[in-house]
């Protein structure tokens, strides 16, 4: 059945694709930096609108959830008819020391993070681990035993099921090496930085952190254009610097739904192995790694998806 809102979802998805498109856009044209240019613009019109289009959602998933806390008597340490509080619920609720709540504009900017970092990332992430094993029959036939001899038949997972994958986790953060579903981040240096060579960056600075480039330094990764899930094995990742593999980024400012997004990835692979064997389409053009605010394949994931033989 579908939620109350899911049919109304397209204009979002199509507004937070354009906002994508249009920031990487502006930060390349350095005209648009400017703001007034910008809004004057076409490109910087569309922004507008679909700022609107995103903010409009958020809010009528707020105002919603807002009549289901009337209607209810939930608390912060649970909820009646067994309903599990979420990030969204704990907003709502929260109050600092003063009774004051969160504004609905602060609500709302954390819901957009949720919004598109639960779908849009966790997409990328989840399409080309399923390109790479498509690619890589051998790695696919592991998991898939891997989830069968979990599963045993069931059609769902538990969440006890999630701990039990490894093999498909190392083929996951393996794809997440290879292409990260987010390519970079804007950091803000709060002191100055000096580089080993002597150069050196003020306090204040906007930085770039090349997620890619990371991923891809040979003195970390031996061959690293390979697809090799077992530089994740434990007895590989023993010694590797914590800032070697980053696609949830690092420190205080890290991806606070890395948990989520990778069970969510798990439990999309493994019940997608389950019912399916992969391979790639060589009809259609390769898929080439295209960054954006996520990495997108340039030309499509084209992947034939072929039923499993079940005994059912």
């Amino acid at each position: 059945m579908l939620c109350p809102l899911e049919s109304q979802s397209a204009p979002y998805i199509l507004a937070v694709h354009d906002l994508a498109r249009l920031i990487d856009e502006r930060i390349e044209y350095p005209p648009y930096h400017i703001g007034f240019i910008y809004y004057l613009s076409t490109s910087g019109r569309r922004f507008r609108q679909a700022c609107k289009i995103v903010h409009s959602f958020s809010e009528q998933v707020i105002t919603e959830r807002k009549e289901e806390l009337k209607k209810g008597d939930f608390t912060l340490s649970g909820a009646r008819s067994g309903k599990c509080l979420d990030l969204l619920d704990i907003l709502l609720q929260a109050k600092d020391e003063d009774g004051t709540g969160l504004s609905v504009s602060e609500i709302r900017d954390e819901v957009n993070t949720f919004l598109f970092g639960g779908h849009h990332t966790t997409a990328s992430g989840i399409s080309w681990t399923l390109f790479h094993l498509a690619q890589n029959k051998d790695y696919q036939d592991k998991c898939r035993r891997e989830v069968e001899g979990v599963l045993q038949g069931r059609a769902e997972m538990t969440w006890l099921d999630v701990g039990k994958l490894p093999f498909t986790t190392m083929c996951i953060k393996e794809s997440m090496r290879c292409v990260p579903p987010v390519p970079r981040v804007a950091r803000s240096l709060k002191q100055d930085l000096t580089f080993a060579d002597g150069k050196w960056l003020p306090k204040g600075s906007p930085t770039f952190a090349n997620f890619g480039g990371i991923h891809r330094n040979r003195e970390i990764w031996p061959n690293p254009t390979v697809y090799d899930p077992y530089r994740f094995s434990p007895e590989n990742s023993e010694n590797r610097s914590p800032h070697a593999f980053l696609p949830f980024s690092a420190g205080p400012r890290n991806c606070i739904g890395q948990n989520f997004a990778m069970n969510e990835m798990k439990v999309a692979i493994a019940l997608i192995l389950q019912r399916f064997y992969l391979e790639l389409d060589d009809s259609k053009p390769p898929a080439v790694p295209c960054d954006r605010l996520t990495v997108q394949a340039k030309n499509g994931i084209w992947v034939n998806v072929h039923p499993l033989q079940t005994n059912a």
